[in-house]
């Protein structure tokens, strides 16, 4: 099955909006940020908002709803797309690019196998060491080891020599794919509870506390109700245009961005256990006249489109194996750290 996305030539976004609401009841929990808790904010106009789902955290679910983690595999339609998969010293399935905070930077990939990932993108970038960056060598580099650092982003980045060629913090990917979900006139919904002990309320074995698990311990909660709930999606065009790819690749890598999108609205809006959403309505706000494709429509094109881009892009299955790496001082944060917030990064954001 083909797709048509000539509706998308001459426009450098696509901008989608899907109006959410929760599955049962009225009330939803938000991401919660360490120190700030709940991310409440004034609009423009003075209306009260509220951040539900970080951009760093989309990109998460987003990523999420294509991977078969009882397979260990992509979903089947995306089956032949890059990843780098890593395996602990028993070699049975750790983590993989997909799945982890940084993608093809995270420490479990890039100090697997006595830095196995690190010499192939050397291979491919350590030219640049002293030049200007040339991203269609970069783009092409991700696509064949990691498809996923080109639409959501990639911060190669790294201290010590045997980064030397990629270390510099110069090679930055932004997203090609963003999102975010808001609330918009938003109300505190104040509940509580207690976690009973029914042996002994008061603090169990003398000595013991409430904070090794013993006696009752009564909480506060705080959830939102909010009449317009919101979730953006921005895919740039124009980035992915900007990359020199060809026809067939950047098909592939448009049909992905949708079908992750169309994934995440019908699969992967359960973002907590007391926030449970559904799609009530999704809007196309740029460009007018483009109609978005179906999930199943997005499904049976996606191996036709793999296929036709797969000896451009070259992608490769790659497996690495973890067994422990290289440790960093306690207390002290390395430069890319999942620690580290960095917007062209992933991060939980809950």
């Amino acid at each position: 099955m083909s797709l048509n996305l000539s509706a998308l030539d001459n426009t450098p976004r696509l901008l989608l909006r899907a109006r959410l609401k929760p599955l049962q009841g009225t009330r939803f929990q938000p991401t919660g940020f360490p120190e700030i808790g709940a991310a409440q904010y004034e609009g423009p106009d003075g209306t009260l908002m509220l951040l539900v789902e970080s951009a760093q955290s989309m990109a998460n679910r987003m990523e999420a709803v294509c991977w078969d983690k009882v397979a260990d595999d992509w979903v089947t339609p995306l089956n032949g797309l890059s990843v780098i998969k890593v395996n602990d010293n028993d070699d049975k399935p750790l983590t993989n690019s997909v799945l982890e905070a940084h993608r093809i930077n995270s420490a479990y990939i890039l100090e697997a196998s006595e830095g196995r990932m690190v010499q192939l993108l050397k291979d491919d970038l350590s030219h640049m060491d002293e030049r200007p960056i040339d991203y269609r060598v970069v783009v092409a580099s991700l696509l064949r080891y990691d498809v996923g650092s080109v639409l959501h982003g990639a911060f190669l980045v790294k201290k010590g020599d045997k980064w030397k060629g990629i270390s510099e913090g110069r090679i930055r990917v932004p997203r090609a794919l963003s999102a975010f979900i808001e609330a918009e006139k938003v109300k505190v919904a104040s509940s509580g509870g207690v976690k009973n002990d029914h042996i002994k309320a008061s603090k169990g074995e003398e000595g013991r506390t409430s904070s090794e698990g013993f006696g009752n311990v009564p909480f506060s909660r705080d959830e939102f109700v909010s009449p317009e709930i919101n979730a953006f999606f921005n895919l740039d065009l124009a980035q992915l245009r900007g990359y020199g790819l060809s026809e067939s690749v950047y098909t592939l890598l448009v049909a992905l961005a949708l079908y992750k999108i169309r994934a995440f609205l019908e699969q992967g809006l359960r973002l907590r256990t007391a926030c449970d959403l559904e799609c009530d309505a999704l809007e196309v706000q740029r460009p007018q006249g483009f109609e978005l494709p179906t999930l199943s429509d997005l499904e049976q094109a996606l191996p036709d489109l793999l296929s036709a881009s797969k000896p451009d892009a070259k992608f490769e299955v790659t497996t690495v194996t973890y067994n422990g790496g290289s440790k960093a001082k306690k207390g002290k944060k390395t430069k890319g750290s999942a620690d580290e917030e960095n917007d062209d990064d992933k991060s939980s954001g809950d």
